[in-house]
């Protein structure tokens, strides 16, 4: 048993560091009055817990902080005190035990012990939060249900206000008027209203939809009521005692010297706008069928019909036997459509798609894609002037479906040191200052959990543990979104047109429904950008929104995007409500009944003393069995979801059954990759050389080995595979055969091949020497590999599939999916967001590795399940073949450093080191050190139980 004994929090003062700044310095968080009762908890863990999320837990600052940091390099406390340790791990983790995760990891025990007390405060009298020493994680102990989710909204404005402020105007497309209108702030909240607009109507819909959902309904709307009532309690504390964070003083919202202004209450909608934010990062799947569909007419002209149809079947690897399977036992779970000859195919006319306008009557600088450079300010206010020019939040971050995060590692008891599972897993959520998600611990009636929460939806710990087991997630991706092509009419009878604004819905025409933003803004001290203004808007069918228009033989459509868990982002509540509850959980087997309740597409692991289980979630529509919804689906009522009701956007879901699950495998990994026999990839890039393949090959090594398994091997084993580099492990020794069917004559030549091999063999890693070293080792032949890559694929594919239709596959699938973000080859940049993303940690997730393996193995003459119909390189000529590899790789080998690694705003060209470098990206403030490359979680626990209640 551990007992909390709450203690005084001192109170810090900021005064003198700058003198000009002296009217802004304020007290800190004020000292608890009389002491606080804190509940007792058994922690079944006994130590054998940890987690990390960096690059802290506090992520609020005032402007007096912000401007020291800027100008001294001074932080606030726990800004980055897990950076360190996180970061470290790469250069540590060969030499790790059990006894050394401590080095790497946060203990994640449950409590505080008395001695580890840093603060303790009681917002109100039912309620008391206790920050740790270690970390400043918020431990909040509730006397009534009420006052604990009270304690944690406030504990969350403590440490993400700023930032839930951020996601709540991006869910409401709001983000420029709030915070500036830089490039990037209009890219991303474009990019959100394409995805989910609403109406507040809509977002009070879905709020009372849970409301009144039964009994579990009804606890999360009073959870939810006083968990806003936290957040706006501390706004009211901290804007009188002018602790508020700083970025609402540099963005207008609040004057500095008067303190004029104000800082809005949170509403639940606002809650329900966060929610719609992570849903279409983390949540979604599917949507991909007007790209399949003009990849798939691309390999019609090239090869026919019949033929170009089977080798588009081919590289779109639904079902294809070579993947990797997170269920591997042979399990089988269908979940495919009735195949591109079904009646519901409603292919466009070739060259008659056009995306649909978004941005309507821009006036300013809503006309101009350029950054504003940084204009004169104040000298007090230099360092922060312009901070935003180019955006608050990453302008790609909503981008494209294809997010591909986290990974998961668990090994059952049987083969596990101590009899108890093993579980190192987490998700990879990008990198941020502060992070998108928070630690917290839950302690109150019917809430007791320790974890991470997506800033502004902390009132349960969506990923973490409980007193006896611990839970974690991958993202999907399986299809729940469809593509329907919607006949287009006008209500006065005359003919239709593309332009059209009406629709056939059951024979009638329906007018689409105008969902309107209208957005506008001025210059701040952090966002210079001129003023302007502009209008989103978006049209909504009963078939869901409207994408693109095109030509269906002959006839004006409109191809419209429907998602099961649109206008429904809010359901999921009740898993993670049941998730914090050890009233609900007490078994493998009521975990996945909890997780069939989150109606996001996750894979969900958990873990407890005894057992290990696996449940794949989402509201996967039930459709006819004459649809393929692979590709557009004709709009007409015999091809529409089961049950559809479009008043509220609900359908018939496949059962509980139907989802991919398993209990006590002998090991499950998850990289989001296939996850069992029939269980149909919404989109291209599960094919035999997937990420999780280095994960798979570890992890099975380990349980293989006879040797019980420890938490520091499964760390090991997921730390190796997040330095290696995919390619290099797992297609490098294909092309390195075909190359060495024959000598290589050219010396020069010779000596790449040879430094290509040692570094493959050596275990194709991206990985400094030593802490603090920026430099690869094998860095010249990093240097190659990522120069020849994008050359090696041309030099193999295009000349066989052609210009045209290379470029079509190119959009359905990014060739490359690097470190640095580059390297993308002539069809890249624009392709795909993930390419063309840098800093972003998360890599090789999406690219061309497969076929590469495939194409090669062909050309070898070695077997091949599932090929791709033809043998690409060299046209199926070894000699050609190797030419061609040969010829590419000599011109990457003189491709140099600066035009490989072209630099940006945060690294020199050429430097290599820093362009594969991860970026804590400024969301306020505060900024922190660039750190090494890791293919690995953001937020992540190593936990192993060793009892059950």
């Amino acid at each position: 048993m551990i007992r909390i004994r709450p203690s005084t929090r001192r109170t810090v003062s900021l005064v003198g560091a700058l003198g000009c700044l002296a009217a802004l310095l304020v007290a800190g968080p004020a000292s608890a009055g009389a002491d606080s009762p804190a509940d007792s908890v058994t922690d079944y863990c006994q130590g054998h817990c940890n987690d990390i999320l960096p690059p802290g837990e506090n992520g609020n600052a005032t402007l007096a902080q912000i401007l020291l940091n800027r100008t001294l390099g001074l932080r606030p406390k726990h800004t980055d005190d897990q950076l360190g340790k996180y970061a470290d791990l790469v250069n540590g983790y060969q030499q790790l035990t059990d006894d050394k995760l401590g080095s790497y990891f946060n203990d994640a025990s449950l409590g505080v012990p008395g001695d580890q007390v840093a603060s303790s405060i009681s917002p109100r009298d039912d309620v008391t939060i206790v920050r740790d020493k270690a970390t400043g994680v918020p431990h909040v102990y509730g006397t009534t249900r009420a006052g604990t989710e009270y304690g944690a909204g406030y504990a969350a404005a403590q440490d993400r206000l700023w930032l839930m402020d951020l996601f709540r105007h991006v869910g409401r497309g709001e983000l420029t008027g709030f915070a500036g209108g830089a490039p990037g702030n209009r890219a991303l909240e474009q990019q959100f209203w394409r995805q989910a607009p609403y109406t507040e109507q809509d977002l009070q819909d879905q709020v009372d939809r849970v409301a009144n959902s039964g009994t579990r309904g009804a606890q999360a709307w009073q959870d939810v009521t006083d968990y806003v009532d936290g957040i706006n309690a501390y706004i009211d504390k901290a804007y009188s005692s002018r602790t508020f964070p700083g970025e609402y003083d540099l963005t207008g919202h609040v004057d500095p010297i008067t303190n004029a202004g104000g800082i809005d209450h949170f509403k639940p909608t606002d809650l329900v706008a966060i929610a719609a934010v992570i849903g279409a990062l983390f949540g979604a799947g599917g949507g991909n069928e007007v790209t399949n569909a003009l990849a798939k007419q691309a390999f019609d002209a090239k090869y026919g019909v019949a033929e170009g149809d089977a080798r588009w079947q081919a590289f779109r690897e639904q079902n294809d036997p070579e993947a990797v399977l997170t269920l591997h036992d042979g399990q089988k779970f269908p979940y495919g459509g009735a195949g591109a000859g079904a009646p519901s195919v409603a292919m466009p006319d070739p060259g008659s798609v056009t995306p649909e306008q978004l941005v309507y009557d821009p006036t300013g600088s809503a006309g101009s894609s350029a950054v504003s450079k940084a204009a004169v300010a104040p000298k007090k206010y230099r360092s922060v002037a312009g901070m935003y020019n180019h955006g608050v939040l990453p302008a790609d971050l909503l981008d494209s479906p294809k997010h591909g995060m986290s990974n998961a590692l668990v090994v059952s008891a049987a083969h596990a040191a101590g009899g108890h599972p093993v579980a190192v897993f987490g998700p990879q959520t990008g990198y941020f200052a502060p992070q998108l998600l928070m630690l917290e611990e839950l302690e109150g009636p019917g809430i007791s959990a320790r974890g991470a929460a997506f800033a502004g939806l902390s009132f349960y710990v969506e990923l973490g543990r409980g007193q006896d087991y611990s839970w974690s997630a991958t993202s999907a991706g399986q299809d729940i979104t469809d593509t329907y092509a919607v006949p287009l009419c006008n209500a006065d009878g005359s003919p239709a047109t593309k332009a059209s604004q009406s629709y056939l819905f059951h024979g009638r025409c329906t007018a689409m429904q105008r969902l309107e933003r209208d957005d506008a803004w001025s210059p701040t001290l952090a966002d210079q950008t001129a003023a302007g203004s502009y209008k989103l808007v978006m049209y909504r069918t009963k078939y869901g929104l409207v994408q693109s228009r095109a030509m269906v033989d002959g006839k004006p459509v409109a191809f419209t995007s429907l998602r099961s868990s649109y206008q429904h982002e809010v359901d999921s509540i009740i898993g993670f409500q049941e998730f914090n509850d050890p009233d609900a959980i007490h078994s493998a087997s009521d975990f996945q009944h909890a997780a069939a309740d989150v109606n996001y597409t996750f894979n969900w692991f958990y873990v407890d003393s005894t057992d290990t289980a696996y449940f794949n979630s989402g509201d996967n529509p039930v459709r006819p069995s004459d649809v393929d919804f692979d590709l557009p689906v004709r709009a007409a009522q015999q091809y529409e979801w089961a049950d559809f009701d479009p008043s509220d956007n609900t359908a018939a879901y496949t059962a509980f059954d139907a989802h991919p699950q398993s209990r006590n495998q002998d090991y499950y990994v998850s990289w989001n990759n296939k996850q069992a026999l029939d269980y149909g990839t919404a989109q291209p890039g599960d094919g035999p050389v997937h990420r999780v393949n280095l994960l798979d090959d570890r992890v099975k090594a380990l349980v293989d080995s006879g040797q019980k398994v420890t938490r520091a091997d499964l760390t090991k084993a997921m730390e190796d595979a997040a330095n290696a580099d995919l390619r290099g492990e797992d297609v490098l020794p294909l092309a390195l055969q075909v190359i060495e069917t024959a000598p290589v004559t050219d010396p020069d030549l010779a000596t790449v091949v040879d430094a290509l091999k040692a570094w493959q063999q050596a275990g194709s890693h991206r990985v400094s020497a030593r802490t603090g070293d920026k430099s690869y080792v094998d860095g010249d032949t990093i240097r190659i590999m990522d120069a020849w890559w994008p050359l090696l694929v041309s030099a193999e594919f295009r000349p066989g599939m052609g210009d045209s239709l290379y470029a079509a596959q190119a959009a359905a699938l990014q060739i490359n999916e690097s470190p640095s973000g580059g390297q993308n080859g002539d069809t890249g940049g624009g392709t795909s967001v993930n390419e063309a993303q840098g800093h972003k940690g998360s890599s090789f997730q999406y690219g061309w590795w497969s076929y590469v393996h495939k194409d090669l193995r062909a050309v070898l003459g070695k077997p091949v399940s599932g090929g791709l119909g033809t043998t690409f390189c060299g046209g199926g000529d070894l000699a050609k073949c190797r030419t061609a590899l040969l010829d590419s790789l000599q011109q990457a080998a003189a491709e140099p450093a600066d035009q490989v690694y072209p630099g940006d705003d945060s690294c020199d060209a050429g430097d290599q080191w820093c362009a594969d470098s991860i970026i804590q990206h400024p969301l306020g403030g505060i900024t922190d050190p660039t750190i090494g490359w890791q293919n690995r979680p953001t937020f992540q626990q190593v936990v192993q139980y060793q009892s059950h209640r």
